[in-house]
């Protein structure tokens, strides 16, 4: 029997539908999948060509019959469609594409979600088979999967930037003292480079091209060692396709706009904060999670702008699956922090 119970439990997953990556934990089994935001479907038959890591292949090189869409813009459901289909995928792959299955599920979502969006992300989920959904904020799971002792009279300040949102918070007694969602985050700083790149070299290059640019250039304060890559693209005037050289200085500065409106973000959040918390959080420390934390340098630049300890997460592009998927076998904590 129970062999029995536990085989009915160990169904129930754990999901961060972000704008960039959708990651799944399932229970017992850790992360079973973290695959790319991204559906590629065929405007003719209407069926879907790919999912995540394989659409992600198509964008950009896709005939005129199939499109690849991101479902999510901003931490939130743009196409309610697409993010239907995406999630019943990736709920059916991280169960070895097992039928009859309907999971319990937990998702995290930016705190400043608004109810419409909510209802959208729930009904997504019960459309693609979950039995049951439950929501959490991003900043509390992030701040869970950290390893942040949350449930203590203390407060904890995370920041986790994603690939939509960047989501703050503070949280004392297994509660969300302050929260904040701003949507600049990983995706914003692709577009500024892209912008950049364009302004000021008449180079028009894709999304990926931008995001390998932030991954091997990008940098909050100057590195220890200068860098440089070459970038290949398609000329603005000329139309044909042409390589330049990019470097660290340059990405910097197509980075600054972004990263200064993400550091305005935390400073505000200091600055709300009840003063008991303001003293624990100036002995705590900031800790980062997200993506863009492992932005180079950018913990250090965030030192030097707070005056406060700032640290990233052990594993920060998982640390919000983490969490979500540790209330899968916390249902007391689950109910306190669940958000309706």
């Amino acid at each position: 029997m129970l062999l029995g119970a536990m085989a009915l439990f160990s169904n129930d997953l754990a999901i961060d539908l972000g704008t960039a990556n959708t990651c799944v934990f399932a229970r017992g089994a850790g992360i079973v999948l973290n695959e790319p935001s991204i559906v590629a479907v065929n405007n003719v038959s209407d069926q879907i060509e790919a999912v995540g890591s394989e659409a992600k292949e198509m964008l950009g090189r896709t005939p005129g019959s199939i499109t690849a869409i991101r479902p999510m813009r901003d931490g939130v459901i743009a196409d309610f469609d697409a993010a239907e289909r995406m999630l019943g995928y990736f709920i059916k792959k991280a169960h070895g594409r097992r039928r009859f299955v309907r999971p319990r599920v937990i998702i995290g979502v930016p705190s400043e979600i608004t109810q419409v969006e909510r209802r959208a992300v729930k009904d997504s989920a019960y459309r693609a088979k979950a039995s049951e959904v439950h929501l959490i904020e991003e900043g509390m799971a992030a701040a869970i999967g950290a390893g942040l002792p949350i449930t203590e009279a203390g407060g904890n300040m995370i920041v986790d930037i994603g690939g939509g949102t960047t989501d703050i918070a503070v949280i004392s007694l297994a509660g969300v003292v302050y929260s904040r969602s701003v949507r600049i985050a990983g995706n914003a700083m692709d577009e500024a480079i892209t912008n950049y790149v364009k302004r000021e070299h008449n180079l028009l290059i894709g999304e990926r091209t931008a995001e390998q640019i932030k991954i091997e250039l990008g940098s909050a304060a100057p590195p220890v060692k200068q860098q440089q890559m070459e970038v290949k693209g398609r000329h603005v005037l000329e139309g044909k396709p042409t390589t330049i050289v990019l470097n660290d200085g340059q990405v910097r500065q197509a980075l600054a706009d972004p990263v200064r409106a993400i550091i305005h973000a935390v400073r505000e959040a200091l600055e709300r904060i009840p003063p008991e918390l303001s003293a624990d959080v100036c002995d705590r420390g900031i800790v980062l999670s997200g993506g863009g934390a492992l932005l180079q340098n950018f913990d250090e630049r965030l030192r030097r702008e707070t005056g406060l300890p700032v640290q990233v997460a052990e594993d920060p592009l998982s640390a919000v699956v983490l969490g979500a998927g540790r209330m899968l076998s916390d249902f007391h904590l689950l109910r306190k922090i669940a958000i309706e």
